[in-house]
């Protein structure tokens, strides 16, 4: 092994573990509860990576939650949905291994870990008119935590993502969300929101941070949690800037800390978790559509996520595969001017499938089902944004639309709207005619695709692109609407318009690893002693987006797989009790 300038005395370790969101955490987590030595190594100052600011869904079919509440359905049926939904890109063994592995990862971290899920019965797959879709039981998320419960370990967590926060504080999904939007609506929905966020400003008061963790944060906290509870060594701040290799074998790493370098030897493997290139520009600049110099791109995740891993992997030999049918995972984002003269980014989730706004390009004209999952509205605007313009579109909706359900990170009544409109975020016209103006879309174009919709819309009709045909549409949309919760008319001025810009939850393409998460070389042989899970390991689902949660569930799963396997466990009866969760 090359010797390495100042520095500090070697250690060992059975599993040396590189990064440290979901896969990363997952990996170190399940491999010391098998009895091994394990150091989590993360390059950013805090731990949770890309994972902290996620929604926190992972997508588990035939999850033990979802057999609790009595939904059991045969494995052949998510089997049949990724056959149809994957194409030439479904995977036999890999698919075969998350399948089987996915629902043990969950009962596993339910028994012996911090990590316990709520679940997600009720969230259908997006596609639902492939064959196979479910209407529900295949998501899980990580239940909510007390902050305190983590000790002092909090301090060395990213926090919620600013603009995914109210003042600091993260909502969850569902029936907190539901609260939220019913603020003025409902008084149990106004009793929920009073007493949450009257707890929150205690919480800033005397801790400074949110102490209800949800959502990434509360998955981030509740594995970091069981690897501190199990030994596992966390290292912020140390980035690894080689792989230690003898004998074509990767034996560890070099590791770059405050007090200089250290050589970590990793008796069994070292596992690459840094979560993908969503920041490397040079990387984004080869492999993604339409984006000629890598800058337009509006990426999630935190900065540090710059492709690390697969640089890492590429030095050992490894392959990164780029032969998805997209390499990367798309999400509809927009730049967030901040008062204190940064600027941040906003995903797009939430209102789309609301009755009542519509998306557009700058000739006016719409180009997909908004209701639809948020790969589908950026794999549309970058196909239809016409040629040598840039890939953008616009949501429009009406001042009412807005002070109801929000329009991006401009939140609903009561939060005023007059600073979103100052600072440019939002886009305002008394007609049609002035917010095209606003917004540099074609006038003529946008009135005549603003009529054509209204016509149908009076009768919760979108012949064009059937807004509110499948569950997936349905639960996006409010149930209060009928006849179509995804459909209502957008006729009453003023109007308010917001620029949508491609961006991305994390990337696709990644190492080739088989069925164990062993990483390949160019010839497929696994590379001994290297393994890869999460944003580093090209994505199982070939750069299809099926389902909410298809970057979660696989990288808990394959983290587990990959620890299993390392560790040399082949029997599930070992770790889990199947009486416990019948």
């Amino acid at each position: 092994m090359p010797a390495v300038p100042n520095c500090l005395p070697d250690i060992d370790c059975d599993v040396l573990i590189v990064g440290s969101g979901a896969a990363g955490l997952a990996t170190a987590v399940t491999a010391a509860w098998h009895g091994l030595k394990v150091i989590v190594v993360e390059k950013d100052s805090v731990l949770g990576g890309a994972t902290a600011w996620s929604g926190g869904w992972a997508w588990v079919p035939c999850n033990p939650l979802a057999r609790r509440a009595g939904i059991v359905e045969d494995v052949e049926e998510p089997r049949t949905y990724l056959k149809h939904e994957l194409g030439d890109q479904y995977d036999p063994p890999m698919i075969d291994a998350f399948l089987e592995a996915a629902p043990r990862m969950v009962a596993f971290f339910e028994q012996h870990t911090s990590l316990q899920f709520a679940d997600g019965n009720a969230i259908a797959d997006i596609h639902g008119d492939t064959p196979g879709a479910g209407t529900g039981g295949r998501s899980v998320i990580a239940a909510p935590y007390d902050a305190r419960k983590v000790g002092k370990l909090l301090k060395r967590l990213r926090k919620t993502m600013r603009e995914t926060a109210f003042m600091g504080m993260p909502i969850m999904a569902g029936a907190d969300l539901t609260a939220f939007l019913n603020l003025t609506r409902s008084w149990s929905a106004a009793w929920h929101v009073t007493r949450r966020f009257t707890r929150h400003l205690l919480d800033l008061a005397v801790h400074g941070r949110a102490m209800q963790l949800v959502n990434g944060v509360a998955l981030v906290a509740r594995l970091a949690k069981s690897a501190d509870d199990l030994g596992v060594l966390l290292w912020e701040s140390a980035p690894v800037t080689e792989l230690l290799r003898e004998n074509n074998q990767v034996q560890g790493a070099v590791v770059r800390t405050a007090k200089g370098s250290i050589r970590i030897k990793a008796r069994r493997a070292v596992v690459l978790a840094a979560g993908g290139f969503a920041n490397d520009i040079e990387r984004r600049k080869a492999l993604f559509p339409r984006t000629p110099t890598g800058h337009e791109h509006l990426a999630l995740p935190p900065l540090g996520v710059s492709g690390d891993g697969l640089r890492l992997g590429e030095s050992a030999g490894a392959r990164v595969d780029t032969h998805q049918v997209s390499p990367v995972a798309w999400a509809p984002v927009s730049r967030v001017p901040h008062r204190d003269g940064s600027s941040g980014h906003f995903p797009h989730i939430i209102e789309r499938g609301k009755p009542g706004i519509i998306g557009v390009l700058s000739n006016g004209q719409r180009f997909v089902n908004e209701a639809n999952g948020y790969y589908d509205y950026v794999t549309a605007m970058v196909a239809c944004s016409p040629p040598g313009e840039a890939v953008a579109s616009w949501l429009i909706c009406t001042h009412a639309f807005q002070r109801r359900y929000g329009l991006g990170i401009s939140r609903p009544f009561p939060v005023p709207l007059s600073s979103f409109i100052r600072s440019g975020y939002l886009k305002s016209g008394k007609s049609l005619e002035e917010l095209a103006q606003a917004c540099g879309i074609d006038p003529v174009g946008l009135s005549t695709t603003m009529a054509d919709y209204n016509r149908h819309a009076r009768d919760g009709q979108d012949p064009q692109f059937g807004r509110g045909s499948t569950p997936y549409n349905r639960k996006q949309g409010d149930a209060l609407q009928q006849p179509n919760p995804c459909v209502a008319p957008i006729e009453q001025g003023p109007f308010y318009a917001v620029k949508v810009e491609p961006g991305c939850f994390g990337t696709f393409a990644g190492l080739k690893v088989n069925q164990h998460a062993q990483v390949l070389d160019d010839s497929g042989q696994a590379i001994t002693g290297l393994y890869a899970a999460g944003g580093d390991m090209a994505s199982i689902m070939g750069g299809h987006y099926p389902a909410g949660g298809i970057n979660l569930g696989p990288a808990l799963t394959f983290g587990y797989i990959a620890a299993r396997h390392i560790a040399g466990i082949t029997a599930y009866e070992k770790e889990i009790d199947h009486d416990a969760h019948r």
